[in-house]
C-alpha cells in the first residue's frame, strides 16, 4: 500500500475510533433515563416557547406522543385568532364554523371525518400565515335529542315526558346535554381539532336563542313566515310534524313484514289491494289502494277526463261502502294516468299529498280518519273508530269482503316513508302548521352560485343544488315538541266576537311586546284579551340556519360580527346540502345582506366496511376515540348495551361487532385516524371504512419515527451531493402536490404526497443509501457523509411540516429535527418547494435500483450520476 494511502487510512482509522469512544459514552447515558414517560420533559421559556426535551423512544407510542401537546396548545392560546396579534386587523382571514354536531350522544368516524378535514384545513391556512378562526359548537337536535331522553326516562325510572311534565322534561334534557356536550367537545380534543374553544356556541344559549326569535319576528313581519292548514308528515310516536330529513325511504320490492312502534305483530306492506265502489243505481267501478285504512276518508273518485271509460261517468255519484250517508262524486282530473292500475283513482284529501292538491281544484271535502296518535278518529265510523290505522286496515278488508266489494290483492313495489327517529311509518295529517317562504330566496342563492360569487366543490353537486332550489316549497317550521326554541307567536282570545283562527295571532320578543301589538292590532283593551303562547318549537334546522352570524353574536353588532362575518368556507357532508347548506345561504343573503361563506366543501359519507349507513340506531357507529386508543370486543359490546337499542337491533349489532372485530380495535392513534379519513376522500359520495386500514397507517407512523431517530444521528452540516439533490428534488415536488392538494380541496393529493415521499422515497431509498455511507469504511464513501447531512437536515425539517400539513398533529415534534420552534407547530411556517430542485424527470425506481446495489456490494461503491435521474 503506498504511503500516501497508508496515511489517509490511519487517519480514517482515528476518527472511526474517535466516534465510537462517543457513541460509547452516549448509549451509557442513555441507560441512566428512566421510563419512556419520565423522558419528556416541558420546559417553559415564554408564553408559548415551550419545547420538549430528552431522547425519542425507540418505538412509536401514540399515547406517548400525544400526551401533553393539545393542553399546551391550549394554554398558550394558539387556536385563537387574538394570538396572532399583529395580523388581526389584516383582512386575510380564514373563518369557518363547525357543523354543530347533536348532542343526541357521542361522535362516530363521520364526525371525525368532518372535524379531521376541518382541522387539516384550519391549520394550512394557520400555517400560511393568516388569521384564523374555527369556531366550534354543539346543536341541540330538537326532535333527536328529545326521542334519546325520553327513552332513557322510560328505561331508568318507567316515566313518559307526559308523566313528569314539560318544565320537568326539559330539565332532564338539559342534563342530558350537560353530560353528552362535555363529552363530544372531549371527542373533538382528542382528535386534535384546533378550535377556539372560547368562543364555543350551543344553539339554545341565550344569545343564541335571541337571534332565533329576532330572525322569526324579521321574517313574520317581512310576510315570510305564515300559518296555514296543510299535510305534513307525522310521526304518530313522537306525535309532531318532521322534516324531510328525517324520513327514510325504504324501498319494498314486494309484500314484506316491518315491525312498527306500538304493534305487537309485524305490519304487511308493499301489497296494493283493489275494491270497487258501487254506482247508483246498478253499476261500480274499481280502485286500488296501499293504504286501505284511508277509505273511509274518501271523499271521491278521479278519472282522467279523456278516458272513453270513464267519461261519461264523471259528475255521478257514489255510496261509501262503509260509511252509507256520505256520496262522493266522480271527478275529472288530468293528474290520473289512464294506463295504470283500473285508471280510476280513490281521492282522500285529508291523508294523502296529490290527494289534497286533487282536492283543492275540484273542492273535495276533507275529511279526517287518523288522529295525531295514530288511532281512528270517530269520522271513520263506530265500527272503526279508537282502533290502530293498521288493525284498521285489516277489518276495512274485513267489512268490504262481507259486502262482496273486496276485489282481491298482490304485490306491488313500493316505498315506504319511515321516520328516522322513532322507526315509526310516516303519516301525512292536515295539521295547522307555521311556514317559511322560500322560493325567491331560493332563486336569489342559485343566482349566486351561477354568477360564481359562491363556489361548490365538486362541482357534480351544483346540478343537485338548482334541482332542488328550482323548485323549492315552503318549508314547514313548526314542531309539536318540548325540546327547542318556543315559536315566539300568541294566540290571541278576545272577550267578544273577533278574528277567525288566521289572523288571531301576533309575534313578539316577550309576551308584553305581544301583548301591545295585540292591542294596536285589535284596538282593544289589554283587558278584553287573552294572550297564549303557541306550544310547538321550531325546526331545529331553523336555528341551525343562523349559525354563521349568531355565533358571532348577531343581532348584536358585535366586534367579532363585524371582524369575522361573512366567513371562508363551509364544509360538510352532502347529505344535509339542502337542509342545512342553501338554507344558510338563503337566510345569510335576506338577513345580512350577504353570503355567510364564499366556498362550500362537500366530503364523501363514511360508511361501514360493508357499505351501510353508520348510525347510532344501527349500533354500527364507531366512537373515534375507540380507534384512536384501542378497545376490547368485549367493551364494545357494553357500549351497545348502554345505548338505546331495542332488543332485536340489539342482537344483530353484537353478531356484526363479533364478526368484525373479534379482537377488538387496535391502538391507532389520533394522526393515523385522521391520515387515513382524509386519505379515504378520494371515494367519491360514500367511504366504506375498514379499521384495519386505518391500523396500516398506525404502522406508517411507526415507520416515520424510526426514520426520524436516525435523523438525529445522521444531522450535521456539509455540502450536496447527487444523491442528495435527487432526495431533495422529491421533497420539492411533494411540497408542491401538498399544497395543490389544499388549494384544490383534493386532499388524497396531499396524503398521498406525504406517504409516498416518506415511505417509497426517503425510507426505502435515501435512508438505505445513508445507512451505507454512514456506516461503510469505504475512503469515498466516508467522505460522503458530510455532503449528505445538510440535505438530509433539510429533509427532515421540510417533511415533518408537509407530514404534518395535511392531516397529522401530533407525531413528529420539532426535536425529532434537533430544532427548538417558536409556538411548535401550530404556528410553523407553511412549507415551500425549494427553488431549482424540483426535476419531473428523477427516477425513485432507478435510484432505488442503485441504492440495492450498493449494499450488495457491502457499501464499497458510491452511488453517482443521480442528481435529477
Amino acid at each position: 500500500m503506498p504511503m500516501q494511502e497508508k496515511i489517509k487510512h490511519l487517519q480514517i482509522s482515528k476518527k472511526l475510533a474517535k466516534r465510537e469512544k462517543k457513541m460509547a459514552k452516549f448509549e451509557a447515558k442513555q441507560e441512566k433515563l428512566s421510563s419512556d414517560a419520565s423522558k419528556v420533559h416541558l420546559v417553559q421559556r415564554t408564553r408559548c416557547s415551550e419545547y420538549m426535551t430528552g431522547e425519542m423512544p425507540e418505538s412509536y407510542s401514540p399515547k406517548y406522543v400525544e400526551a401533553t401537546w393539545y393542553e399546551w396548545w391550549e394554554r398558550c392560546g394558539l387556536f385563537k385568532p387574538e394570538f396572532q396579534v399583529i395580523l388581526i386587523e389584516s383582512p386575510d382571514k380564514f373563518v369557518m364554523v363547525i357543523p354543530p354536531p347533536n348532542v343526541t350522544g357521542v361522535l362516530h368516524l363521520g364526525h371525525a371525518l368532518t372535524n379531521s378535514i376541518e382541522d387539516a384545513i384550519t391549520r394550512w391556512h394557520r400555517m400560511n400565515g393568516k388569521v384564523t378562526l374555527w369556531v366550534p359548537g354543539c346543536d341541540h337536535a330538537g326532535i333527536a335529542t328529545q326521542v334519546v331522553v325520553e327513552k332513557k326516562l322510560w328505561r331508568e325510572k318507567n316515566l313518559t315526558r307526559h308523566d313528569i311534565g314539560r318544565d320537568e322534561f326539559v330539565k332532564e334534557v338539559w342534563k342530558w346535554k350537560e353530560e353528552k356536550g362535555d363529552r363530544i367537545y372531549q371527542q373533538l380534543r382528542a382528535l386534535g381539532s384546533s378550535c377556539d374553544w372560547s368562543r364555543a356556541r350551543f344553539t339554545m344559549d341565550p344569545s343564541m336563542c335571541k337571534a332565533v326569535t329576532e330572525a322569526f319576528i324579521r321574517l313574520y313581519n317581512d310576510g315570510l313566515i305564515y300559518r296555514s292548514l296543510r299535510l305534513v308528515n307525522w310521526s304518530c310516536t313522537l306525535r309532531s310534524a318532521i322534516s324531510d330529513i328525517e324520513v327514510d325511504k325504504q324501498e319494498l320490492s314486494g309484500r314484506t313484514l316491518l315491525r312498527v312502534p306500538g304493534y305487537n305483530k309485524p305490519v304487511a306492506f308493499g301489497v296494493i289491494v283493489s275494491f270497487a265502489y258501487p254506482l247508483l243505481p246498478d253499476t261500480e267501478i274499481v280502485v286500488a289502494t296501499t293504504r286501505l285504512e284511508t277509505m273511509l276518508g274518501d271523499t271521491g273518485v278521479a278519472v282522467h277526463p279523456d278516458d272513453d271509460r270513464y267519461r261519461h261517468l264523471i259528475g255521478r255519484l257514489i255510496m261509501h261502502p262503509l260509511i252509507p250517508d256520505r256520496l262522493i262524486p266522480i271527478v275529472g282530473d288530468t293528474f290520473v294516468d289512464p294506463n295504470f292500475g283500473t285508471g280510476a283513482v280513490k281521492i282522500t284529501p285529508a291523508h294523502d299529498y296529490n290527494d289534497w292538491e286533487i282536492g283543492k281544484r275540484h273542492s273535495l271535502p276533507t275529511i279526517v280518519v287518523i288522529g295525531e296518535d295514530g288511532l281512528m278518529t270517530s269520522a271513520s265510523g263506530p265500527r272503526f273508530a279508537g282502533l290502530q290505522r293498521f288493525v284498521a286496515r285489516d277489518a276495512v278488508r274485513k267489512a268490504l269482503d262481507e259486502l262482496g266489494l273486496y276485489r282481491g290483492e298482490k304485490d306491488n313495489p313500493m316505498v315506504v316513508p319511515i321516520c328516522s327517529r322513532s322507526k315509526d311509518i310516516v303519516e301525512p295529517l292536515l295539521k295547522p302548521q307555521w311556514y317559511l317562504r322560500c322560493q325567491d330566496m331560493a332563486n336569489a342563492a342559485m343566482k349566486e352560485v351561477s354568477e360564481g360569487r359562491l363556489r361548490i366543490i365538486p362541482s357534480f353537486h351544483i346540478r343537485t343544488w338548482n334541482n332542488w332550489l328550482k323548485d323549492c316549497h315552503d318549508w314547514c317550521i313548526s314542531r309539536q315538541l318540548w325540546w327547542g326554541h318556543r315559536i315566539p307567536a300568541y294566540h290571541v282570545s278576545i272577550r267578544r266576537p273577533g278574528p277567525t283562527d288566521h289572523n288571531s295571532w301576533v309575534v313578539g320578543h316577550t309576551i308584553e311586546e305581544a301583548l301591545q301589538k295585540a292591542c294596536d292590532k285589535f284596538h282593544c283593551s289589554p283587558d278584553n284579551l287573552t294572550l297564549n303562547q303557541d306550544n310547538d318549537v321550531l325546526d331545529t334546522w331553523f336555528s341551525s340556519q343562523l349559525f354563521p352570524f349568531s355565533v358571532f353574536g348577531w343581532p348584536e353588532q358585535t366586534p367579532d360580527l363585524k371582524a369575522y362575518y361573512p366567513g371562508s368556507l363551509l364544509e360538510t357532508g352532502h347529505d344535509i346540502i339542502f337542509f342545512w347548506v342553501a338554507r344558510m345561504v338563503m337566510i345569510g343573503l335576506k338577513l345580512m345582506g350577504q353570503l355567510p361563506f364564499h366556498t362550500v366543501y362537500l366530503h364523501a359519507m363514511v360508511r361501514d366496511a360493508h357499505g351501510k349507513k353508520m348510525s347510532k340506531s344501527l349500533g354500527n357507529a364507531i366512537d373515534p376515540v375507540d380507534v384512536i386508543n384501542g378497545i376490547s370486543l368485549e367493551d364494545l359490546q357494553k357500549q351497545l348495551e348502554q345505548g338505546n337499542l331495542d332488543p332485536n337491533e340489539l342482537t344483530r349489532a353484537r353478531q356484526a361487532q363479533a364478526k368484525d372485530f373479534p379482537k377488538g380495535i387496535p391502538e391507532c392513534g389520533t394522526d393515523a385516524l385522521r391520515f387515513a379519513l382524509c386519505a379515504y376522500t378520494a371515494q367519491g359520495r360514500n367511504i366504506n371504512l375498514d379499521i384495519m386500514r386505518v391500523q396500516g397507517y398506525r404502522f406508517f407512523c411507526n415507520k416515520l419515527w424510526n426514520a426520524v431517530r436516525l435523523f438525529k444521528q445522521f444531522i450535521q452540516h456539509n455540502l450536496l451531493s447527487g444523491t442528495d439533490r435527487w432526495i431533495l428534488s422529491r421533497l420539492a415536488y411533494a411540497v408542491i402536490q401538498c399544497n395543490t392538494g389544499f388549494t384544490e380541496f383534493q386532499f388524497p393529493i396531499a396524503t398521498t404526497a406525504c406517504y409516498h415521499f416518506w415511505l417509497y422515497e426517503l425510507c426505502d431509498v435515501y435512508l438505505v443509501s445513508l445507512f451505507v455511507s454512514f456506516s461503510s469504511l469505504s475512503p469515498s464513501l466516508i467522505c460522503s457523509k458530510g455532503e449528505s447531512q445538510l440535505s438530509l437536515f433539510k429533509c427532515s425539517h421540510m417533511a415533518t411540516r408537509i407530514y404534518r400539513l395535511p392531516v397529522k398533529s401530533y407525531s413528529l415534534p420539532s426535536r425529532t429535527t434537533g430544532v427548538v420552534y417558536e409556538t411548535e407547530r401550530t404556528k410553523s411556517e407553511c412549507p415551500v418547494p425549494l427553488t431549482g430542485l424540483v426535476d419531473m424527470k428523477s427516477s425513485p425506481r432507478r435510484v432505488g435500483k442503485a441504492s440495492f446495489q450498493t449494499i450488495g456490494a457491502h457499501g464499497l461503491q458510491y452511488l453517482e450520476g443521480t442528481n435529477g435521474v
